[in-house]
């Protein structure tokens, strides 16, 4: 069990890479000095985060809640296109004392404003910071600039895209367009993660459902699609579906007949995010709804 953090933190403007490192390299060394025993860098990722200042604040609130189940280097990229051409940083080192032992367990957030050029061209910015041998998650906040530069960059750098096709505007297009980069990055939607237990719900139908026409969702549009897409793929042909916007799934309907309502657990948005963390490999049970959902 871990109990109250040690926190180091420095802010810089305008700053260069290598200012960055040398600063990091002291507040862990700041930390080290001011609690008991050794600090250990127990990174299993780095996870970087892509977040516009509208989506900034839930970013971190989410980020937040992340350390003591993934400790990780979290680069936070703040985009500022219209801005000066400059790079500035927050940074911060929060230690944890582990309950029963003499060492700390150390995450790293680094956030950077890409002013400018930068919000364009972020690789080369990250890639120096990135941990050697370790995996990269990148977490796009809002719906991806499918083809731009900065989000083909960035996906080149990670091993998991990590979206939350909640977030985006153009459904159910943009299915097409996130498709488009299975064969290059694995892929995870926090809206696929939000329907399993309905999954698992109707899968304990079969093989009654297997002449199926319609499904009646009422819920969040992304997770409609993608039940919808889901059975299309499973059933092997056209599936209608009929769709009525909330905020959260509140009843299925499968040519008319509902469906038992899941049991789920009340999960918050770092523990949806935490769970994405922990699958390193390709999905094709997504791949396969998003395909058919759009």
């Amino acid at each position: 069990m871990l109990r109250n953090p040690q926190a180091e933190e420095w802010t810089g403007e305008n700053v260069s890479i290598a200012a960055i490192e040398r600063q990091l390299a002291s507040l862990r060394q700041s930390t080290s000095e001011e609690t008991e025993g050794p600090d250990l860098r127990t990174s299993v990722m780095t996870h970087m985060a892509w977040a516009p200042e509208d989506w900034l604040e839930q970013a971190t609130e989410t980020l937040s809640g992340l350390a003591e189940r993934h400790p990780s280097r979290t680069l936070i990229l703040v985009p500022d296109p219209d801005g000066d051409d400059r790079l500035d940083a927050e940074l911060s080192v929060r230690c944890f004392p582990v309950s029963g032992q003499h060492q700390n367990v150390c995450s790293e957030v680094i956030q950077l404003r890409l002013g400018g050029q930068r919000a364009r061209a972020p690789a080369s910015i990250v890639q120096p910071l990135l941990i050697a041998d370790l995996p990269v998650f990148l977490r796009w906040r809002g719906e991806p600039p499918f083809g731009a530069p900065q989000f083909e960059q960035l996906c080149d750098v990670a091993d998991r895209l990590v979206v939350d096709s909640s977030e985006w505007e153009s459904l159910p297009d943009a299915y097409g367009r996130l498709a488009e980069r299975f064969d290059h990055v694995a892929v995870s939607d926090i809206a696929w993660s939000r329907t399993l237990e309905w999954r698992r719900s109707i899968a304990k139908l079969w093989p009654g459902i297997a002449q199926v026409r319609a499904v009646s969702v009422q819920g969040p549009q992304a997770d409609a699609l993608l039940l919808a897409g889901w059975l299309r793929s499973r059933l092997g042909r056209a599936v209608e579906l009929r769709h009525d916007a909330r905020e959260k799934i509140a009843r299925i309907e499968l040519d008319g007949e509902p469906v038992a309502a899941a049991g789920e657990q009340p999960r918050t948005p770092s523990d949806l995010l935490s769970d994405e963390l922990d699958i390193f490999e390709r999905d094709p049970r997504y791949e396969e709804a998003a395909r058919a959902a759009g």
